[in-house]
């Protein structure tokens, strides 16, 4: 038998969003500290990158944080416009990022050491935040937020290059193959970028308040 739960009123939802920020940043600051570390540990270029995602994924909660904050001030539509743009610059940021490394890595031919932390690291995140990402973007139409679904697009392009990330990291320590990271992580880039394309054209949702 299929039990259909009654949707979300707003301000069910916009605690729920809240709580998911939460998990999103106190997950996603530990995860870039402990990537960061043991990238500069293991000389990986790509496992420093996946920390300084995770410091963009914070960065995107925290704007997020503040939108949330606008509710029951009015109209949230102009906050809800301006924290979309700030979330499309962050995706811009990343891929820079991304290409930058991996272009590198591939022209000097740069062997990072085998990372253990790095591959149960990024294996944590590959199954934890899709489902985070889902769960916030099934929030996004009752909130009447772009912002909201593009900080779940964000939680979504973290997992992807927790995979891309975890391939390379394995790739290298079972078959010697440094290449596959930063030839993933080009790919990544050009997603990303095509995330920030269209994170920063979208135009809004309805947003319930102004209804």
């Amino acid at each position: 038998m299929t039990v259909i739960h009654p949707p979300l009123s707003r301000d069910q939802a916009v605690r729920r969003a809240r709580l998911y920020n939460a998990a999103t940043i106190g997950w996603n600051g530990t995860e870039g500290v402990i990537a960061v570390v043991a990238g500069l540990a293991a000389g990986s270029a790509s496992l420093v990158g996946f920390g300084l995602d995770s410091g963009i994924e914070v960065s995107a909660a925290l704007i997020l944080t503040w939108r949330l904050r606008q509710e029951g001030r009015g109209c949230t539509q102009p906050s809800d416009h301006r924290a979309q743009r700030a979330i499309a610059l962050s995706f811009v940021a990343l891929a820079a990022y991304v290409a930058f490394e991996s272009a590198r890595d591939l022209a000097t031919g740069s062997e990072p050491d085998v990372s253990i932390v790095g591959i149960v690291l990024t294996s944590l995140s590959l199954a934890l935040m899709p489902i985070l990402a889902r769960a916030k973007a099934r929030l996004a139409p009752t909130l009447g937020s772009r912002a909201a679904e593009a900080e779940a697009a964000q939680t979504n392009l973290c997992a992807q290059l927790s995979g891309v990330v975890l391939v390379g990291l394995l790739a290298n320590a079972v078959f010697g193959w440094w290449w596959a990271d930063p030839v993933a992580g080009l790919g990544i880039a050009v997603l990303a970028t095509a995330m920030a394309r269209r994170t920063w054209r979208a135009e809004a949702l309805a947003d319930t308040c102004c209804a």
